[in-house]
């Protein structure tokens, strides 16, 4: 049991502090970024960093104490579960006018990068996973992670070239195919 209890302790820590990280590069980049939809993308992946490192503490607390995972993390719910369907609705409101600078197609690589570094940690972690809930747990970060790569993603697409992500994302432009 104390195997399982160290190494458990030590996911969590190692994940806060990634967490952390993240929403410390987030909050930097609302700051200088200068398109508002990067700002807004930013700011929201910064407050889901910041349920991330709750949810985090809150689990590395109950298992230092009672030595046992409890289900009392899943109330710290992430506000946007569809990332993608916010990118969408914004960009519709925008159209195929847009402007980023090349700090803010940056930052957009940088959030990018250090999500898939944060999806293979949480992998990595699943098959380590000895516990049901913290299997659950790092589940649920995969998939939280994987959303905020892929909105980031598809916001770079459309920051570097809005055309393909109307063709690719609305399926408009086709005519007669």
């Amino acid at each position: 049991m104390e195997d399982w209890c160290d190494r458990t302790l030590q996911m969590l820590a190692t994940a806060m502090e990634k967490e952390e990280k993240g929403r410390d590069f987030y909050k930097d980049a609302v700051a200088k970024c200068t398109n508002e939809l990067g700002k807004e993308m930013f700011l929201t992946l910064m407050g889901e960093e910041g349920i991330h490192i709750q949810r985090l503490k809150q689990i590395h607390e109950e298992i230092n104490k009672g030595r046992v995972w409890s289900e009392n993390w899943k109330a710290c719910r992430v506000e946007n579960e569809d990332l993608n369907k916010l990118v969408r609705d914004r960009i519709s409101k925008l159209g195929r006018e847009v402007k980023a600078e090349s700090g803010d197609l940056e930052a957009l690589e940088i959030g990018i990068q250090m999500e898939q570094g944060a999806i293979n940690f949480y992998e990595d972690q699943l098959g380590k996973a000895s516990e049901p809930l913290e299997k659950d747990f790092v589940k649920r970060m995969i998939t939280e992670e994987r959303k905020h790569f892929a909105a980031l993603e598809d916001l770079k697409l459309y920051f570097t070239n809005p055309e393909s992500w109307y063709v690719e994302k609305e399926h408009h432009g086709l005519d007669g195919a």
